[in-house]
């Protein structure tokens, strides 16, 4: 059987230590002990308030088929308060920040619990394992035991408990205990007393959706439920304490989410993601050109394009490919306008020498002057026209808006992973393609409900991934 063999990176251990640091000076406190509400429990499950002869049962024997709390184990344990005040948490983060080189807090954020801490890590760098340390160290130093993470979608739930199950032995190697992982479902509720009643660590992984969502399943977690002793599953959660991690929490929603997110009754929060939407107290950055300096990866190369402008016009062209063939002459993709009876697309065409763009245009007017294909160059991967024009592969011609501008970029960057992928995905070497954009909002879009929509990026990426997945 095949068995991965982990090892310790350095910047995955400054990112740990940036956290478990804020808490410096926070006594080691295990086991702390709570009375477990156990509900209303049957001596027997199978009880019928009818018996055999339909007839109902009597008070007496209503009341004798039940037990009370005080029968049963109803110790449960929680995570111990911090005892930190907010001025020396406030002063733990500001040194962390000022070693790590990051903005300085003018106070401490408390959205979550008694603090609200972020760590940004980019993507493929390996934060699913780093706050899976961090739980271990958190567990160690201060007797922490209670974890909730908190993930977007069913994928990524699946992803961290995949992990959990790859890294036991390496964590059991280096701390000596093994953490009792469950995946939240509220049809399988009794995994919520094994959470409480335990003093080992413990963590919860739970979709937004599961408590998020207007289906009834995810309504369940608010209701007392008659299969959960008439408890309501959330209230059971909150009595631990929890410490929550939010697995990019950029993606989990809204205001609805972050105040459903309240009802676990953190104890404190800490979010892992390469973009943060909302600003807490950054503890930690390994962006991609750390990961560049640090030799995370391998390589880094940046990918632009030309645009030029005719003064007074308002052509548009742009050159997208040069496609060559065994079997035939090198062929040019070309994006340009197109005009319709009630609308004008930019649209590409594979296009050979010799062709005119007016009429291929449906005649539009800025092209019926000299756009005719002269040659078409693979070696310097440029067109070249009758009229004199010669555009390079990934130039713009012409007048174009920012969503041109965007849409371009999106395109090009598609392309270039996909060609990337395909040298290097037999080598062994993941391909990791990055968007620097303007503003987070033009890509994560939430209704009021707390529900992602579709946004601008969002949609141009689908459509230009779809073109380009085609072409593979």
């Amino acid at each position: 059987m095949m068995k991965f063999k982990f090892k310790i990176q350095e910047f995955q251990t400054e990112a740990v230590n940036s956290v478990v640091n804020v808490f410096a000076g926070q006594p080691y406190i295990n086991r702390v002990k709570y009375t477990m509400d156990l509900g209303i429990r049957k001596k027997n499950e199978q009880t019928s308030l009818i018996d055999r002869n339909h007839e109902l049962l009597t008070a007496g024997q209503i009341a004798a088929s039940y037990v009370s709390m005080d029968e049963e184990n109803s110790d449960g344990f929680e995570n111990a308060e911090i005892k930190l005040s907010d001025d020396k948490l406030l002063h733990n983060i500001r040194e962390i920040q000022s070693r790590n080189n990051i903005k300085l807090s003018e106070k401490l954020v408390k959205h979550l619990g008694r603090c609200s801490l972020d760590i940004e890590m980019e993507t493929g760098t390996g934060k699913t394992y780093v706050y899976i340390k961090t739980l271990f160290e958190l567990n160690r130093q201060y007797g922490f035991s209670k974890f909730i993470i908190v993930v977007p979608s069913i994928a990524i739930r699946e992803g961290a408990k995949k992990t959990f199950e790859m890294t036991q032995e390496h964590f059991m190697e280096n701390y000596k205990k093994k953490a009792r992982f469950f995946i939240y479902n509220s049809k399988n509720l009794n995994e919520l007393d094994s959470f409480s009643s335990s003093g080992q660590v413990n963590v919860m992984i739970i979709n937004a959706q599961a408590f998020n969502a207007r289906g009834a399943d995810a309504r369940r977690i608010y209701e007392k439920l008659d299969e959960f002793q008439t408890r309501k599953p959330i209230n059971v959660i909150a009595a631990n304490k929890p410490i929550v991690i939010l697995d990019e929490p950029q993606k989990l929603g809204g205001k609805a989410t972050q105040e459903s997110l309240k009802l676990f009754n953190p104890l404190f929060c800490l979010s892992y993601s390469a973009t943060h939407a909302k600003q807490n107290n950054l503890v930690y950055v390994l962006d991609a050109l750390d990961a560049y300096n640090k030799r995370i990866v391998k390589k880094i190369e940046v990918k632009g394009f030309e645009i030029k402008n005719f003064r007074g016009t308002d052509k548009y062209l742009y050159l997208d490919n040069i496609i060559i063939s065994s079997k035939k002459s090198p062929k040019a993709k070309l994006e340009f306008e197109i005009g319709y009876n009630k609308s004008i697309n930019r649209e590409s065409r594979i296009l050979d020498i010799g062709d005119n763009l007016y009429p291929i245009s449906n005649e539009m007017e800025q092209y019926n002057d000299g756009y005719v294909i002269s040659e078409i160059d693979p070696i310097r991967g440029t067109v070249t026209f009758v009229n004199g024009l010669v555009i390079t592969k990934g130039t713009v011609v012409g007048d174009i808006s920012e969503k041109d501008l965007r849409r371009i970029q999106i395109r090009e960057t598609i392309a270039s992973h996909f060609e990337k992928e395909e040298s290097l995905f037999n080598k062994g070497i993941k391909t990791l393609s990055l968007f620097f954009i303007d503003e987070v909002a033009k890509y994560r879009v939430y209704n009021e409900a707390g529900d992602e929509v579709s946004s601008e990026y969002s949609t141009v990426f689908e459509q230009e991934y779809k073109i380009g997945r085609a072409h593979v």
